[in-house]
């Protein structure tokens, strides 16, 4: 059974880094968009960041632009987030997706989903 299980989610301050990371299992997602997506509390689940199945190629939320990086290593079936000067506005619950094909931004082109882990910035 396909799983994907996020990890490095944290309480840091704003200014501070974190590095998220999804760990595929059960299938092999060399082939897929790998995605990043938040929830806020009170807020709907939104786009963060993408990169194509061959890391070639990412694209960025506005939002996040220029302080976080996704990356991905297809011989460890795994994607991160690198998540730099991080503020108040970015504490969420973030999700790992994953789709077959070419990399989309919208939520309901993604069906594969991780349970999400939490990331608190104070100010």
């Amino acid at each position: 059974q396909a799983q994907l299980v996020e990890s490095g989610g944290g309480l840091v301050q704003a200014g501070d880094s974190l590095r998220l990371s999804c760990a595929a299992s059960g299938r092999t997602f060399s082939s897929y968009a790998m995605a990043w997506f938040r929830q806020a509390p009170g807020k709907e689940r939104e786009f963060v960041a993408v990169i194509n199945w061959s890391g070639t190629s990412t694209y960025y939320a506005d939002s996040v632009k220029g302080r976080f990086t996704i990356s991905r290593d297809n011989a460890k079936n795994t994607v991160c987030l690198q998540m730099n000067s991080l503020q108040p506005e970015d504490t969420a619950v973030y999700f790992c997706a994953g789709r077959p094909g070419v990399a989309r931004s919208r939520e309901v082109d993604f069906g594969f989903w991780g349970q999400g882990t939490q990331v608190t910035v104070s100010s």
